[in-house]
């Protein structure tokens, strides 16, 4: 079986709606330093296209949680893979993730945070997919609100394949 990819936004457009992020970010944070944790791998061309748009002080720190392994459809057991490496406690936190599918990820990853002593908690996805939301979770910067479709690009993968892609395209089987 193979797989075709079509173009559901294109680079200009993506670019586009991370600028709009970060201008609505540096907006609500006043100037107050932030620690960026990067979801890995999916979030990491967003999640530093984000980063060089703010105007306050960024650190960044990455995760690494996985439910997917190889298919298509969220398995509902998360993995933490990699933590972070520094202390998040008293510190503003921003989590950039490519997309909210199932929501399990982050509502997780919000709580767990919180428990470590960070001062704030916020969560940016460039996409979100309301039709598999199975948990809520309130996420304060959305890029881009889909359809249920399987979207590679821009770092999301499909079996690690696309994530290279300048833009977000479905996946269409042959």
């Amino acid at each position: 079986m193979g797989e075709t990819i079509r173009e559901m936004y294109t680079e200009e457009q993506v670019t586009s709606k991370i600028a709009e992020l970060a201008a609505q970010i540096n907006e609500d944070m006043k100037g107050e330093p932030v620690t960026i944790i990067c979801i890995l791998k999916g979030a990491s061309f967003f999640a530093c296209d984000l980063a060089k748009r703010l105007t306050m002080p960024v650190v960044m720190d990455f995760m690494m949680v996985s439910s997917y392994g190889d298919g298509t459809v969220s398995s509902g057991n998360l993995r933490v893979k990699k933590d972070l490496e520094e202390s998040i406690e008293g510190k503003n936190v921003i989590v950039v993730e490519d997309i909210v599918d199932s929501g399990r990820t982050l509502k997780y990853l919000k709580q767990d945070l919180k428990d470590r002593g960070a001062k704030s908690v916020k969560l940016c996805a460039l996409l979100s997919k309301p039709a598999r939301h199975e948990v809520e979770v309130d996420v304060e910067y959305i890029g881009f609100v889909i359809p249920d479709e399987f979207v590679v690009g821009y770092g999301l993968d499909y079996a690690q394949k696309y994530r290279n892609l300048p833009y977000i395209g479905v996946v269409e089987f042959d």
